[in-house]
């Protein structure tokens, strides 16, 4: 193998750049299709790259990657703000498709990121359903507070109120469907299943939570530690220190998974009422300085070390074994 190639995703195209030696090849396009994919692949095998970079960019990168693995290549997926951030680094001002896919290659030659795994296709299926039942969910939210700040309104004509009760009958039928279909799934993989039970094992995660946790976390591959799946939750502190003059508090770096980090933050704050080791663990923190978000992210943060090791080692939630016997004695 020989040299690094960066692949910048759009909707319509690919721009693909190889680098070796220090110097990078001329940009070349290929078609967001099965063609332009096969030609893409084809050009790959004859580089032979050590590593291919694409950045997880909308739903656009998915079926490249799944294409590029398939045939053996050796592709990396990595966080698009972790590209960003290298891209500042390099002083970069500009912002094209070639460059992208050239700083991408540069990338791939400094770090060689960890291969992409292909998940199974019944882990992305429910994976797909879980965000849409959380988009879904957001919505219905979102009309229920319109149904109450119209009904809150002696001016407001009955024709509204009946609207927005119709949009939001509308959309628990929709969430219902959408449960109903990923309980199908859930029927055809018994590991799934039993991972689930686990989940629930939890204070605070029930049918639905449990429903998003799994979705999300059963696409990620197994060998990843509790930090990093801290780290892709976006629950990860990021500090703010420099010599004598900036200190400031610890802050969530948040560049990581939206949907995890939501469907973690129900349960937490449940468990801080309803589970003694956790609320303990919760109390300790705000005793020792830390503001009550703070304590809760750190409960979250917990929780999510917990449940990515009850499913590794497919076994039931236990609270006990997370937190420590020490705040929960001295509390």
């Amino acid at each position: 193998m020989a040299g690094y190639t960066g692949i910048d995703i759009g909707a319509n195209s690919v721009v693909m750049v190889h680098r070796e030696g220090g110097r990078n090849s001329r940009a070349k396009r290929f078609e967001q299709t099965p063609a332009g994919h096969r030609a893409l692949i084809g050009e790959l095998k004859r580089l032979r790259p050590q590593r291919i970079v694409l950045e997880a960019t909308g739903v656009y990168y998915f079926d490249l990657a799944v294409a590029l693995s398939e045939a053996g290549l050796p592709v990396a997926v990595i966080n698009p703000k972790s590209f960003h951030h290298f891209a500042k680094l390099k002083l970069n001002e500009c912002k094209t498709d070639p460059v992208d896919a050239a700083l991408l290659a540069e990338y791939a030659e400094c770090f060689s990121p960890a291969l992409w795994e292909v998940p199974e296709s019944t882990s992305l299926a429910l994976r797909e359903i879980g965000r849409q039942i959380n988009r879904l969910t957001g919505a219905r939210t979102q009309a229920k507070n319109r149904l109450h700040a119209l009904k809150a309104k002696r001016a407001t004509p009955a024709l509204l109120i009946e609207d927005e009760r119709e949009a939001i009958a509308a959309l628990d039928r929709r969430i219902a469907r959408l449960t109903q279909a990923a309980q199908a799934y859930l029927a055809q993989a018994p590991e799934l299943t039993r991972q689930r039970a686990h989940l629930q094992a939890a204070k605070g995660i029930g049918e639905a939570s449990s429903l998003a946790l799994l979705a999300e976390l059963c696409v990620l591959p197994a060998h990843l530690s509790a930090p990093q799946v801290s780290r892709h939750a976006g629950l990860d502190v990021r500090l703010w220190q420099s010599g004598s003059s900036v200190d400031k508090p610890g802050r969530l770096s948040k560049a990581g998974n939206a949907y995890l980090r939501a469907a973690l933050y129900m349960p937490a704050l449940s468990a801080v009422q309803h589970d003694p080791y956790a609320r303990a663990f919760y109390e300790a923190l705000q005793r020792r300085g830390k503001k009550k978000i703070q304590a809760l992210c750190a409960v979250m943060r917990k929780y999510l070390t917990g449940l990515w090791a009850c499913l590794k080692l497919d076994q039931p939630f236990d609270s006990a074994k997370l937190f420590s016997t020490v705040h929960f004695q001295n509390s």
